[in-house]
């Protein structure tokens, strides 16, 4: 995989340019990674939405079921399950229109990855966004 998924100029206009982020795997509970990233992102200005099949609201944001569901346009779609559900998630995205797809550290799917590319989505991969914002701002 090396860097191909981890486009350095890819990953700053994410976090600079984007405004809504979803993030499916999203629930309220505070000691999972999504729910950390969600506010992380939500407290530098991002607009959070949160997917989850219980579709709750989390972090003061309505839930939504699914991608398809979600009745805003999406900039980015954050992938927080694990590896073996991703590729569905990222399907998902593509047929929902969002502009890029973010798989957290230890979530790798390039064959989901590179149908998002050919599909003319942004990809990072086996990234943090907290660790990549830190690094950049």
């Amino acid at each position: 995989m090396g860097d191909r998924f981890a486009d350095p100029n890819v990953i700053t206009r994410l976090l600079d340019d984007s405004r809504t982020w979803a993030f499916v795997g999203l629930t309220g509970n505070p000691g999972r990674t999504a729910y950390d990233q969600a506010r992380r992102l939500q407290g530098r200005g991002k607009r959070i939405v949160p997917v989850n099949p219980a579709a709750s609201e989390v972090l003061g944001e309505q839930g939504y079921a699914t991608l398809a569901e979600v009745p805003v346009p999406v900039d980015v779609v954050g992938v927080y399950r694990r590896t073996r559900a991703a590729g569905a998630v990222v399907d998902e995205a593509v047929a929902a229109g969002a502009r890029a797809v973010w798989l957290p550290l230890g979530v790798v799917d390039e064959a989901a990855a590179q149908r998002a590319l050919d599909a003319g989505l942004d990809v990072v991969m086996n990234r943090c966004p907290a660790i990549e914002w830190s690094l950049r701002h």
